[in-house]
Order: C-alpha cells, then sequence, then structure tokens
C-alpha cells in the first residue's frame, strides 16, 4: 500500500474566506497533542490529589489514544487519507468569547468557578480530540476552529460533576458531539443537525440524573444559585447578550423569551401576592439560559415571527416545567435544561406554520421585505427598553419581595398559595448555610406539626444543629421534649438572611444590619431602631 502522503493546500469555504487544508498521517497530530494536553493536566496538584479524579482524566487520554491507534489501522488498512481545514467561524469564537466573559465575572465572586479552570482546559483537549476522530471515523475532513469552545463554555455555565464523579463530565461531552454527528434532518434541503449539541448533552444527563436521583454528582445546584453573588448579574448578562443579538440577529428568541417571563410572573403574582420563582421575576441562571443557551442560530427558526415564537415556547416551557419539577420533588434549576432539546425538535414545524401566514397578516410586526440585518436593531432597540423598564421597575438586579424570610412568614399565616412550602425552602436552604435561628424554626416545624407532618426525630436533629451554632432557644429546645421556643434572628443569622441573593454580608457594621432587617419586615430590628 502506498504510504499516505501529507500536503497543504488552500481551499475556499463558502463565506469563510480562503482556510489551509491538510491531509495525511500528520494531521493524527491533533488527538495526538488533545491526549497529550489530558496527561500535562493530570499533573496538577488537584488533580493528582484526588484518584477518581487522575482515574477519569487518565482514562479520557487513554481512550482518545486507542480510539487513535484503531483509526490509524482502519485508515492504513483502506488507504483513507485523513484532512482537517483550519475555519475560524464568527458564530464560534464571539459564542466563546462572551460565554468566556460571563465565566470569568461570575468567578471573580464565586471561587469554584476559577477553581474548575483546569478541569475546563481538559474538558477542551478532550473535546478537540474526540470530535476530531469522530470525523475521521466518519470518513469526512475535520473543520478545526473554534467549534468546541462554545460547546465547553455552555455546559460548564449549567452544570459540572464533582470531582469523584467527573469521567461523567467526560461522557457528557461526548454525547454532545455525538448527537451533533448522527441525530440530523433535512433542513432546507441540507443535512444539518437537529440539537443544539450542549443543550442535548444538558438536557439528556438531566433526565438521567432526575430519574435515578442523583443530583448531589453534581454542582448544579450550587451553579443555578450562585450567578447572584457577582453583583448586577442581569445587567452584565443583558450587556454580554446585546453582543450575541447584535451578531446573529437572535434577539427575538431572547427578548420574547424574558418578556414571556416577565408576563407570567407578574400574572402570577398579582393572582396568588406570592412571587412564582421564590426571589426574582427570572432566575439569574434561567435570564443566561434565555441569551446563551437557547438563542444557538443554527437550531433555531430563521424567520423574525419564527424566532418571536421560539423564544415565547422558551419562556412558557420553563415556566411549567419548573412548577412540574417541583411537584414531581425534582430539582427545579433543570426547568431551563430541558426546555430546549424540545423547542429544538419543534424548529421545522414552527418555520412551516410561519410561512402559511400572509405577508400582510396582522400578525407581522415588521415589513416582509425588510433584511434582518436591518430589522434587527429595532428589534435590539425595543429590548434594550424592555430591560430599561423592568430594572427601573425593580425587577432584575434590585431588592426582591422574596428576599424577604418576613413576608413568607406573613404569606404562610395568610394561607396564600405555595406560601408555607416556600418558607420551608428557604430555611433550609438558610439552615444548610448555618443559620442557627433558621434550623431552630425547622425543629418547631417539626416537632409541632402545623406546617408539615410532626417529626420528631428530624427535629431534634434540627434542634441539634441549631444548638451547635449556639442557639440558646434550640439548646433549651433539645433538652425538653415539650418546649418550643423561639428567638429573633442573631446578627450572624442576619448576614445570611439578609443578602438578598448576593454574598453573605459579612463585614456590615450591627447597626447596617439592624437598619436592613427592618427593611426587611423584621419587627424586632424595627423596634430597636426605635429605640
Amino acid at each position: 500500500m502506498p504510504a499516505i502522503a501529507s500536503k497543504r493546500q488552500p481551499r475556499q469555504d463558502s463565506g469563510e474566506g480562503r482556510a489551509l487544508a491538510f491531509s495525511g498521517e500528520k494531521v493524527l497530530a491533533l488527538p495526538v497533542a488533545a491526549a497529550l494536553g489530558l496527561l500535562l493536566v493530570s499533573l496538577q496538584s488537584r488533580v493528582q490529589e484526588n484518584p477518581a479524579l487522575l482515574a477519569s482524566t487518565l482514562g479520557a487520554a487513554t481512550a482518545l489514544l486507542l480510539w487513535l491507534g484503531w483509526q490509524w489501522l482502519g485508515m492504513r488498512r483502506a488507504g483513507a487519507c485523513p484532512a482537517i481545514r483550519l475555519v475560524a467561524r464568527r458564530q464560534h469564537y464571539i459564542q466563546a468569547l462572551v460565554q468566556g466573559s460571563v465565566l470569568l465575572y461570575w468567578g471573580y465572586y464565586w471561587s469554584p468557578v476559577y477553581d474548575h479552570f483546569w478541569l475546563l482546559a481538559a474538558q477542551l483537549l478532550f473535546a478537540y480530540g474526540f470530535d476530531a476522530l469522530l470525523a475521521f471515523s466518519r470518513q469526512r475532513e475535520y473543520l478545526l476552529g473554534f467549534g468546541p469552545f462554545p460547546i465547553i463554555f455552555s455546559i460548564n455555565l449549567f452544570l459540572w460533576f464533582r470531582d469523584d464523579w467527573f469521567y461523567l463530565q467526560f461522557l457528557m461531552i461526548a454525547a454532545g458531539f455525538m448527537g451533533k454527528e448522527y441525530v440530523r434532518w433535512m433542513r432546507d434541503g441540507r443535512s444539518v443537525h437537529i440539537f443544539n449539541p450542549s443543550a442535548f448533552a444538558l438536557g439528556l444527563f438531566s433526565l438521567a440524573l432526575i430519574a435515578t436521583g442523583a443530583t448531589g454528582l453534581t454542582w448544579g445546584r450550587e451553579i443555578a444559585s450562585t450567578l447572584t453573588l457577582a453583583p448586577n448579574i442581569y445587567t452584565f448578562l443583558f450587556f454580554a447578550g446585546l453582543v450575541v443579538m447584535s451578531v446573529f440577529s437572535i434577539t427575538l428568541v431572547a427578548g420574547m423569551a424574558a418578556v414571556s417571563l416577565f408576563a407570567l410572573s407578574g400574572m402570577y403574582f398579582a393572582i396568588t401576592g406570592v412571587p412564582y420563582f421564590i426571589d426574582s421575576e427570572i432566575p439569574a441562571a434561567v435570564f443566561l439560559g434565555l441569551h446563551l443557551l437557547v438563542t444557538d442560530p443554527s437550531t433555531s427558526p430563521r424567520t423574525p415571527l419564527g424566532k418571536a415564537l421560539f423564544g415565547v415556547l422558551y419562556g412558557l416551557g420553563v415556566f411549567a416545567l419548573y412548577t412540574l419539577l417541583g411537584a414531581l420533588g425534582a430539582p427545579t434549576f433543570y426547568d431551563k435544561l430541558l426546555c430546549v432539546p424540545l423547542l429544538n425538535l419543534s424548529v421545522i414545524a414552527i418555520d412551516r406554520a410561519v410561512k402559511r401566514i400572509p405577508s400582510q397578516s396582522w400578525a407581522m410586526m415588521w415589513k416582509a421585505g425588510w433584511n434582518p440585518a436591518r430589522a434587527n436593531p429595532a428589534h435590539m432597540a425595543l429590548w434594550v427598553a424592555v430591560f430599561a423598564g423592568v430594572s427601573l421597575a425593580g425587577h432584575t438586579d434590585s431588592r426582591h419581595t422574596g428576599d424577604s424570610v418576613p413576608f413568607w412568614q406573613q404569606a404562610c399565616a395568610e394561607s396564600r398559595l405555595n406560601a408555607c412550602g416556600r418558607l420551608l425552602q428557604l430555611q433550609a436552604t438558610y439552615c444548610g448555610d448555618n443559620s442557627a435561628w433558621a434550623c431552630n424554626e425547622l425543629g418547631a416545624h417539626y416537632r409541632e406539626g402545623r406546617l408539615v407532618e410532626a417529626d420528631a426525630e428530624l427535629a431534634l436533629a434540627y434542634f441539634s444543629r441549631a444548638c451547635e451554632l449556639k442557639s440558646m432557644a434550640a439548646c433549651q429546645n433539645l433538652l425538653r421534649g415539650d418546649a418550643l421556643l423561639r428567638s429573633p434572628p442573631g446578627d450572624l443569622d442576619l448576614r445570611l438572611l439578609l443578602r438578598e441573593g448576593g454574598a453573605n454580608l459579612l463585614e456590615a457594621h450591627p447597626a447596617e444590619l439592624r437598619r436592613r432587617a427592618c427593611e426587611h419586615g423584621w419587627a424586632f430590628a424595627c423596634a430597636e431602631n426605635r429605640a
């Protein structure tokens, strides 16, 4: 068999300018480099200190090398000539830059993100090696550019596995690229992937985690709740989203999704008197998702009306899934992840339905002859006005009604819809954050059996925890089986209870804590301020 020659040549890539193309056995150096990079990451101290994480990283490198060896033997037998073409697509590197800016800003205020960067690098290396070998196995040219970056960044903005289970992170990445390669359909005469690759992987693994009750293997809850540690996160995401909107004309998707959720949340509050999402009109993680997850231009509708409908459906889907997941006892943060693959499946149906609407129909809010590049600035201007309006109304980065524990206590006393369940949920969260007051309150609830079914064992466990955290009332409740003593929150408790989704108020002066507590509706603090 003749040796496979190595060559390079310029090639035209429709719309991407002239791109360098390489072919021959030397292109197999790419997956080799990816595997060697993983071996280097395995030398990092965090990886070395965790046997399971080390095994996951070495296993990923070994898998690439074994696949490469099998691929090389197959190519030698068939006389095939693998090829790579260098292509830097704007869609990929702009999305990567925007997503990277979110990771950097968020990580500045929540250190696990920065601690995760070595593992993020490992995922990128694995993604490049896996994607290249997948292309070679399909006997097609591999387009080498920034393609893996937005997929990996998008996955890691929403879900990553803990170190002991990190091999599942590599499997999730592999699932995303396999879905892109094999799950396809004909759209406008071309074979294209159905699903946003990161959304496909996130949706698939979300279902598996919900079915097995294994959410604890991930950082999912922490990721969904810590975005608000970064100050003015909604404003930051808004401006990051504007960059993507200006380049890819997806304003109608993100904007209509946000408008739908703001409207639904407002109607729910008007009807029930309590917020739908507890402490926000739109959770920060959902706001991130509607800007940087559902807006993939390759897997969303192409017509203006189709994009608007797509965004509305995302808002409705997230809203409905939040209730459904809560009713099933599953973590509600999966709402934004499960919705996107379902919407991707609806794209062709949406485009067909929109085409049936006459161009002069009242439903068309723009001229049919408008070029998308001309219409998009108008849509962006409307979205800017909407966001400015809801921000001025206090529905984004400002203090929210649901931030106040006394509000939920009063709502529960008035038997408002789901208020008692939300109160227990908040108190459990604060108890988990080491609030002695919250742990004692939970113990009292389980002892008296009014809001929840009485459980003496759970009551003692919560009282014990609160006593360890120096709650005198809890210690007395623990010693006396018939006691039900409560006390107002102390300074340490208030540093947690008044954080409004942000960082703990570790440096706040006690007088400042009392002032904030009074604003939140704590009667004891208002009385002390008056005194």
